[in-house]
């Protein structure tokens, strides 16, 4: 124990001579509480106004269905990984979703298929696209995500190889019909 705290605990009566006053101290405090202010401040009720309601009622669910977004959205893509798988499937699909279109607009043009078959024809096409949406669920929920890859690419040569089998039964009716016209 150093010279200080003996002197402090050698001296502890002397150093407690002064005590507050509590009542004295209570009476200064409520003698100000009884005065008014000087000044008289003005509130404004924002709250009693419908339209400002609405407002920060808009604002608000915003906000939360903004935060919950982004909490679900890096939930499900924060890993490198998936950022490279995302990244190869919008690739994918970009890719295949260009020559798919081409070649429904080619079939669509045909005037050697009638309206119920190129209707039939695309159908299949339809039936191929909600597969594909499938697909594509399951590789947002990362179930497996190289096999659905390779999944969706079928999906995408299947599509592919319908459509060229069908223009080449067009092309080839085409050129049998002009090869009887020109028969000598």
């Amino acid at each position: 124990m150093d010279n200080f705290e003996k002197y402090i605990k050698d001296n502890k009566a002397l150093l407690d001579v002064h005590k507050a006053d509590k009542g004295k101290l209570w009476a200064n405090i409520e003698a100000g509480l009884d005065q008014k202010p000087q000044h008289k401040t003005k509130t404004i009720k924002l709250w009693s106004n419908s339209v400002i309601k609405i407002a920060a009622t808009v604002v608000i669910a915003l906000g939360l269905f903004s935060l919950i977004n982004i909490f679900i959205v890096n939930e499900t893509h924060t890993s490198p990984e998936n950022n490279l798988a995302l990244q190869e499937l919008n690739d994918i699909d970009s890719h295949y979703k260009g020559l798919v279109a081409y070649q429904v607009k080619l079939v669509n043009k045909s005037t050697r298929l009638t309206a119920d078959e190129k209707k039939e024809f695309l159908s299949f096409m339809d039936e191929l696209d909600l597969e594909y949406e499938l697909l594509k669920e399951e590789f947002k929920k990362n179930v497996d995500s190289e096999r659905v890859m390779e999944a969706i690419v079928i999906n995408y040569k299947k599509r592919i190889e319908l459509i060229e089998n069908l223009l080449e039964q067009i092309n080839s009716s085409k050129k049998l019909d002009s090869d009887d016209v020109y028969t000598l």
